[in-house]
């Protein structure tokens, strides 16, 4: 397997000539990197304007192995090959390296890139990728990958500390200012001489231009405000991730911006925060592949449930207000916002009748979405990243009755919906008061709870959570409530008994409202198998009518066509003994029908793979039937004279051994309510109005036909 490193930008508040100075002083040995041994120049060339310098070295490493793993490797130095291309004129420095020693068997690949700050000029942004892949290594694969990992990662900061070092000592020697490169012919009489310093062996343009500074520096703070126009806006900062989402290691921050860039290029301009992006990854321990799978479930649920607008729709009904003895009381000692929840003063039965499970759920989301935007507050209060909250629950007065059979359906489904879509969001979880049934309790529910986040859980039986040891320690003395014998006065609900007037029947919840508000939703699921897509007709009245599309590829990689028929489909239902409950799977093109002759393609087909959104429109030229299908992706054409390739076969026979899964809402606009974007469309809902910092929407409108991705 293929192991990846990608950087976030690190940023020098020193000029690129500076930078590039102390860049130069690593060579040809550098005491700060113990495993860099030594480098040889193999090659220089520098233009005749001197705007373009390239260097080529070999670089020799003596990586930490086990003696042993060296021994049977027969080599004590590892030797890489680097390439430098360094252009005063742009103010760039690309480096390239890759590995000499055992290029058969291993093959490292790095990319490195000094650049001027978009926003300030007199700074240095960095940016370093990397790429590792072990073909085979004497059956010692497996240790090598960590072996490298290790050396890697341990490496990464620490470059960072050696040009600071190098700044540091060449600000000690009186240079504080070199001169940027100009042509030959607007060249000005040379400034007095600085200070002479210790020169690498081989000379270069940074170091002759070092001679003749002098002593200035300036800067002033960059925005972390991204601009649309500039392509460097959606890159992370180094000093970004450290103060708004905490301290990661290398291969946690690389994660972290390669998730965010494959969000970028699947879900244009529906980009979740970088706390929420980074919750998931933590929820699987950083594995890419899993969190980019729950996050893309996650995303696609809220999406179908309009979860992002629950704060702006969601009404409590009165007595739930009163009866729910659950509320937000300030923070921890941590700076997490505090939840408090009286568990044991709660009437989960009589909330259940008269309430029902799902509007209950709805409930339970609300505080979830609430809790996010707190963390956020704190974070800007504190001066620190708060990305959980903390939960203290009081279970006086927990006894058999809330062992209610649908009572802890309930409580195991809203556990089911927040540990999927809200992981690595309690931060603690307080347990006071804990009575003799709470084991009983515990056994129901534990199962269904993460293991981190079981970690998180700490229980009181008692008063045990009174003194040192107890709440103190967690949360201050003065914000500790009355009820739990501190001083503050606390404005929970105290809960009740729900009174069984308010009781509903089950079909009056089936009609209540708030039900209605929560499982009705304007998208639809349906399965894709080999051989039988999924499609649906759109009839059109007048022509330049708009067709729209909004739709999830929530499992496997799919095709999408949209075309006219001459003809009028007879529905093709599938067999119901094979069909999924709640999840269609029509067939409306017969096979007798002939392309270009009873229907044809107005679009050209657009290849779509798992985890994406789509969203486009088709502006129709004939009025008449259109039929948007979605089918399986088949393997690549081949020549006439050319065998399939292996790869291709091998994926047709993965995708025949499941099913596809698509969510999708279409809307026929007339021509003047169509505006040119997805802001024309009902489902523009679909933007994460509470996860993302902002959403951007693609306007490129033609006169005839639009897919946009």
């Amino acid at each position: 397997m293929v192991q990846k490193y990608q950087s976030p930008v690190r940023v020098y508040k020193h000029s690129f000539e500076m930078v590039m100075a102390a860049y130069e002083k690593r060579f040809p040995t550098c005491p700060q990197i113990p495993v860099f041994v030594s480098s040889e120049v193999l090659s220089e060339a520098i233009s005749n304007d001197s705007s373009l310098h390239v260097i080529e070295r070999s670089c020799k490493l003596n990586v930490d192995a086990p003696r042993l793993l060296k021994k049977i490797a027969g080599v004590e130095y590892v030797y890489f090959i680097q390439k430098n291309t360094l252009n005063w004129k742009d103010r760039t420095l690309l480096i390239e390296a890759h590995n000499e020693t055992f290029a058969s068997r291993v093959t490292v690949l790095e990319k490195c890139s000094y650049s001027v700050h978009p926003e300030n000029e007199e700074w240095t942004c960095f940016e370093q990728s990397a790429s590792l892949d072990i073909k085979s290594f004497f059956g010692f694969e497996n240790t090598v990958e960590k072996i490298a990992m290790k050396q890697y990662t341990a490496n990464i900061k620490r470059g960072k500390e050696v040009i600071e070092y190098y700044l540091n000592e060449l600000i000690a020697e009186g240079i504080t200012e070199i001169p940027r490169w100009v042509p030959p012919e607007q060249k000005v009489p040379a400034k007095p001489a600085a200070p002479p310093c210790d020169l690498p062996p081989h000379p270069t343009p940074v170091s002759r231009l070092a001679l003749n500074s002098l002593a200035h520096s300036s800067g002033k703070e960059a925005s972390n405000a991204a601009d649309p126009s500039n392509p460097d806006a959606d890159k992370l900062d180094a000093e970004y991730i450290e103060r708004y989402l905490g301290q990661l290691t290398p291969m946690q921050e690389s994660c972290l911006i390669r998730l965010r860039q494959w969000l970028q290029e699947t879900h244009k301009g529906k980009i979740p925060k970088d706390e929420h992006i980074l919750r998931f990854l933590r929820a699987r321990d950083f594995n890419l592949d899993k969190a980019r799978e729950m996050l893309c479930q996650s995303l696609a649920w809220r999406k179908q449930y309009q979860v992002d607008y629950i704060l702006e729709t969601w009404r409590p009904p009165g007595f739930l207000q009163e009866c729910y003895a659950g509320g937000w009381h300030f923070h921890d000692s941590d700076g997490r916002p505090l939840y408090i929840l009286r568990l044991g003063q709660m009437d989960t039965k009589g909330l259940v009748k008269a309430l029902g499970e799902e509007a209950l759920l709805r409930h339970v989301l609300s505080i979830n979405e609430e809790g996010q935007k707190r963390c956020e507050e704190n974070t800007k209060i504190f001066g620190r990243p708060i990305t959980s909250w903390t939960c203290l629950v009081d279970l006086e007065g927990l006894n058999m009755r809330h062992l209610w059979r649908p009572g802890v359906k309930a409580l195991l489904r809203i556990i089911e919906v927040v540990e999927a879509n809200y992981p690595e969001t309690l931060g603690r979880l307080l347990i006071v008061r804990a009575p003799r049934v709470f084991p009983v309790l515990w056994t129901l529910v534990s199962p269904f709870i993460n293991d981190n986040t079981r970690q998180k859980f700490l229980v009181y039986s008692g008063n045990n959570y009174q003194g040192v040891g107890g709440l103190v320690d967690y949360i201050d003395k003065e914000i500790i409530p009355d009820f739990l014998g501190g001083d503050c006065m606390c404005t929970v609900p105290e809960g009740g008994l729900v009174p069984k007037s308010l009781y509903q029947t089950e079909e009056d919840l089936e009609n209540s409202d708030h039900i209605k508000l929560w499982t009705e939703t304007i998208y639809q699921s349906a399965h894709v198998f080999k051989g039988a897509p999924h499609e649906i007709v759109i009839e059109i009245l007048e022509s330049s009518s708009v067709i729209t599309w909004d739709f999830d590829i929530l499992k496997g990689d799919l095709v999408f066509n949209i075309f006219h028929s001459k003809r009028s489909p007879q529905t093709i239902k599938k067999d119901p003994l094979t069909s999924t409950p709640g999840v269609d799977n029509v067939q409306l093109i017969e096979k007798s029908w002939v392309l270009g002759v009873d229907y044809s393609m107005v679009e050209s087909s657009l290849v779509c793979r798992e985890g994406e959104s789509i969203q486009g429109s088709h502006v129709t030229r004939w009025p008449g039937l259109y039929i948007l299908q979605w089918k399986l992706t088949g393997p690549a054409s081949c020549s006439s004279n050319a065998l399939p390739r292996v790869d291709d076969m091998l994926a047709s026979l993965q995708v025949s051994s499941h099913k596809c899964k698509v969510m999708y809402y279409t809307e026929v606009l007339a021509s003047e309510d169509f505006r040119g974007s997805m802001t024309s469309l009902e489902s523009c809902h679909s933007g994460f109005s509470q996860l993302s910092a902002g959403t951007t929407s693609s306007s490129q409108s033609q006169s005839s036909s639009l897919v946009s991705r």
